[in-house]
């Protein structure tokens, strides 16, 4: 069975100390149970974790739904986002996870990111950097998502034009967004094949699409 690779790369910098952070892990949670009980997603779908604040760590390398824990995701009290770094890992995560096709094998289908974050990144000039490198690396989709008034919708437009704005990171709201995650996740599951990238589903009222 062919894989469906989808990287998460999450804001844990200070300002998602306390609700925000209990609602995230809440909310992935939720998502994960919502996508085992797809059965398509069960045999295709491999997730990875990463989170960044002043540190960057992959929490879950890329590992099958069957078999994901999603460990307790925590968060210091203030420091740096380095949105940047995470990136810098994902390019190489990427190129050492997904298989390539050739005569012999197919290879995985096009990966998937969501990278949620709720400020911009202390490290702007990696983070530039980094953009054309993500994009070569031929994502079904890139889907950014702005968290709260501190989260930069323009910086998270240069790196793709699907970015997607939540008012507050506060338990309904994540929720809403995670369930549209999963959503979006098991279109790209039914799209695989088609060559095309994964046209995003309608979002709640709580979501709002950055034009």
């Amino acid at each position: 069975m062919r894989r469906l690779p989808v990287y998460f790369l999450i804001d844990t910098s200070g300002s998602m100390y306390g609700e925000p952070i209990q609602a995230l892990n809440n909310a992935l949670s939720g998502m994960i149970n919502t996508l085992r009980a797809d059965a398509q997603a069960l045999d295709s779908l491999w997730l990875s974790m990463v989170t960044f604040d002043r540190e960057v760590k992959e929490i879950v390398s890329l590992t099958e739904l069957a078999s994901f824990q999603l460990p307790e995701i925590t968060c210091p009290q203030s420091g740096p986002t380095h949105t940047g770094q995470a990136l810098e890992m994902l390019y190489e995560k990427v190129q050492a996870d997904v298989i390539k096709g050739n005569p012999n094998q197919k290879g995985d289908w096009k990966p998937l990111l969501f990278l949620f974050t709720d400020g911009k990144p202390s490290d702007l000039q990696l983070y530039r950097e980094m953009i054309p490198k993500i994009k070569s690396l031929n994502f079904g989709a890139i889907v950014g998502c702005a968290a709260g008034h501190s989260a930069n919708d323009a910086l998270l437009k240069e790196l793709t034009p699907d970015v997607v704005h939540l008012d507050t990171a506060d338990s309904s709201t994540l929720k809403q967004f995670f369930k549209w995650v999963s959503e979006t996740i098991e279109q790209g599951n039914k799209s695989q094949g088609t060559g095309e990238s994964v046209a995003l589903p309608p979002p709640p009222s709580e979501i709002t699409m950055v034009i």
